[in-house]
């Protein structure tokens, strides 16, 4: 037994955690806790191993003391699953955030969770909620979309799903919505919008209990976001009460050692860098403090306290795999959103079926950077239509020539084209060069550092697994290829049976959209993705995704986006809120889909009656009734605002949303959606508090951001 075990144990049967952390921490030497303030790994072997693949074979310790048994953490990223070793592949966070269903991404969170303890893992980096400012950013798969209810939502149920076994770390906070630029540019901000638009989410997963959150690369209004002490301190801990530790992004998260620590940084990941080569110096100088040192490191040994019995809980953990498939299955299908549908689909018994794209029969599952996972066996598209209606029924042609495809779709009871991007057109950027500013955080190099490195690349380039990071990056456009714009005109006019399934991370402009019969969001969906998609088209499972962002007409009525900005300045207005303040309307709106059955919204009220007070958490009912030939679900949205407020605010935004049960044809069920009184308050500088606006506030019942349907209205005293 350790003292650190003694401790915990103390917790389990009640104890404080931060007493218990507390005389933990005390009994450390000067250098034990400037061990805890940094990872556990050597820079040069580190960042050897890691670019020769070992972010996808261990996880990466930090934070240890083992003499008194202090375990540290050991971070496995995400969020599509594990990223060490074989693991179960899900849909993409934005596919799943099409879902609406904060049900199912506990699930999700939980089968992860799982698979994290069987690697090892105790700390799980995949909760990633930044905002979707710009649908070209080359991350915008690894977040849930455009709107901050939607986002805290999806990402408080995925920590809590995970949190059952593993610690939960969201990320990346904040206003981290670039990728290219992720190192160099300055977000400026005021304060309103900074709470209100690019912070509500986050507030969301602090007070659902997350146990850590990773600063961004970014700078915010002239600070990195690593030594950010308004970000770190005084909105994360004194306002918002979060009681974890933070940790840095990976290698250059962390510019400075004491204004990083006196920030309240905890830890800077994932390897002995700049805290190494410069605390003990400030220490000595005075530059920080004894007693701010020991309270970042009593936030690490705390939290870690706080979460070691559900470490121990599920350290002999079974894991079915069979069953995280089927769940994975599950999610894929549930995400597809069916965007356009001239009836083709459902399709059950086609005689012939054509599939065709070079997309199709291959393993497009989305970035090869940091969230990449390498599952047992992906099912692709053509795969899986294959295996739905039967090898003899189904034909595929990659459409590199449009002649061919267009002659073989001829005559085809159903087409499937499937187009769109993949890990060469977005993903996390990984430049080859890092640039003077951040190689002089490095440490100096050893002897055989160059050694290490060319064992590294040719460690990779030699180990037919293709372990290396991609290089990702921001998209250039949110286009198609040319090549299967062209694709898709040929095999329209070839077939009025077409299908075309988009794989993407976020919006795609589709100027093309009449011309097939349907047109579908696949996204990256993940190893079971093919089977998902067969089962959808075949009508197996019911179409139910809903857009968790806007589609335009054009890229131009979207906010200006430089993916080499050094600075660039976020307002309020993006995705539907922009449009709807210019009276511009969309493609495809936020929280558009289709089904292939038809419901009714009926009998909306409020569960009480009368006026409330800023302090009453407001419940609306609605009746869904199935009025089609089809079984389904629904999502309801709700859209509320202040007409005439005295301040700048979007005129109506989500402030609650539910998703039904599959309802059979004639059935009905009764909804009940909590809309909290934050999600209608605006944020006062002056005084550094939320506050509501008094008055009569108008709700609408909707199907998505574009519908005005239902309209209640409240009266609500400050």
């Amino acid at each position: 037994m350790t003292e650190y075990r003694n401790a915990a144990d103390r917790v389990r049967a009640g104890a404080d955690p931060i007493v218990e952390a507390r005389a933990l921490v005390a009994a450390m030497t000067p250098d034990e806790l400037l061990e805890c303030v940094d990872g556990d790994l050597d820079f040069w072997p580190g960042l050897a191993d890691m670019i020769g693949g070992g972010y996808h074979e261990h996880t990466y310790p930090g934070a240890a003391c083992a003499r008194l048994g202090v375990p540290g953490i050991a971070f496995s990223d995400g969020p599509r699953g594990v990223v060490v070793g074989q693991a179960t592949c899900f849909p993409v966070s934005m596919a799943r955030a099409a879902t609406w269903d904060p049900d199912l991404e506990e699930r999700v969170g939980d089968a992860i969770g799982r698979e994290l303890r069987r690697v090892g893992a105790n700390l799980y980096g995949g909760v990633c909620v930044n905002l979707l400012r710009h649908p070209a950013w080359g991350r915008a798969q690894e977040t849930y979309g455009e709107d901050p209810v939607l986002l805290g939502e999806m990402g408080a149920a995925l920590t809590r799903g995970a949190q059952r076994w593993v610690m939960a770390c969201v990320k990346h906070f904040a206003l981290n919505s670039m990728e290219n630029a992720r190192f160099t540019v300055d977000v400026t901000v005021d304060d309103r919008v900074l709470h209100e638009v690019y912070l509500a989410h986050f507030e969301r997963i602090v007070a659902e209990g997350v146990a850590s959150v990773m600063s961004a690369y970014n700078s915010v209004n002239g600070e990195w976001c690593g030594q950010h002490r308004a970000l770190l301190t005084d909105i994360l801990r004194e306002q918002w009460g979060f009681a974890g530790f933070v940790i840095s992004d990976f290698v250059s998260g962390t510019r400075s050692g004491a204004r990083s620590l006196r920030a309240g940084l905890d830890i800077e990941m994932p390897f002995r860098m700049v805290r190494r080569q410069r605390l003990p110096d400030e220490l000595a100088a005075g530059e920080i403090t004894h007693d701010e040192l020991t309270a970042s490191v009593e936030r690490t040994v705390a939290s870690l306290l706080r979460f070691q019995h559900v470490i121990d809980d599920s350290a002999t953990i079974v894991v079915d795999d069979d069953a995280h498939a089927a769940l994975a299955r599950e999610a894929a299908a549930r995400s597809i959103v069916l965007l356009t549908n001239d009836g083709v689909v459902p399709c059950p018994t086609p005689r012939r079926v054509v599939v065709i794209g070079r997309l199709a029969a291959e393993q497009n599952l989305g970035d090869r950077g940091s969230s990449r996972v390498f599952p047992a066996t992906v099912v692709t598209p053509w795969d899986g239509l294959r295996a739905r209606f039967g090898a003899d029924q189904t034909q595929y042609d990659d459409g590199s020539d449009l002649a061919r495809a267009a002659s073989l779709a001829a005559g085809a009871d159903l087409v499937v084209l499937v187009v769109g991007m993949t890990h060469l057109d977005e993903g996390e950027y990984i430049g080859l060069d890092s640039g003077p500013d951040l190689r002089a955080l490095y440490p100096p190099q050893t002897p055989d550092t160059n050694e290490l490195l060319q064992a590294a690349f040719a460690r990779v380039s030699g180990s037919g697994q293709e372990r290396a990071m991609g290089t990702g990056g921001d998209r250039q456009s949110l286009r198609l290829h040319d090549t299967d714009e062209a694709l898709i005109r040929a095999v329209s006019e070839a077939n009025p049976h077409t299908v075309v399934a988009v794989m993407s991370g976020s919006a795609v402009v589709m100027p093309w959209v009449d011309l097939p019969a349907a047109t579908l969001m696949l996204w990256y969906p993940g190893q079971e993705g093919g089977h998902a998609l067969a089962d959808v088209i075949a009508g197996d499972v019911p179409p139910s995704g809903r857009l968790p962002f806007t589609i335009p007409v054009d890229e131009s009525d979207l906010p200006f986006f430089d993916r080499h900005a050094t600075e660039i300045t976020y307002d309020r207005w993006h995705g539907y809120t922009k449009l709807q303040h210019e009276g511009v309307a969309p493609a495809f709106a936020f929280g558009w889909g289709l089904t292939t059955t038809t419901f009714e919204i009926s009998g909306a009220a409020w569960v009480d009656t009368g006026d409330s007070s800023a302090d009453d958490e407001l419940v609306l009912a609605v009746t869904v009734t199935n009025v089609g030939q089809r079984s389904g679900s629904h999502v309801v949205q709700v859209y509320g605002g202040l007409p005439g407020s005295a301040v700048e605010r979007a005129e109506r935004l989500l402030v609650g949303f539910a998703r039904t049960s599959e309802l059979a044809p004639g059935q009905s069920t009764l909804v009940h959606i909590a809309v909290p009184p934050k999600r209608l308050c605006v944020w006062r500088p002056e005084q550094q508090a939320w506050a509501l606006e008094p008055g009569e506030y108008r709700f609408e019942v909707s199907h998505s951001s574009a519908d005005h349907a239902h309209v209640l209205l409240r009266t609500i005293r400050s």
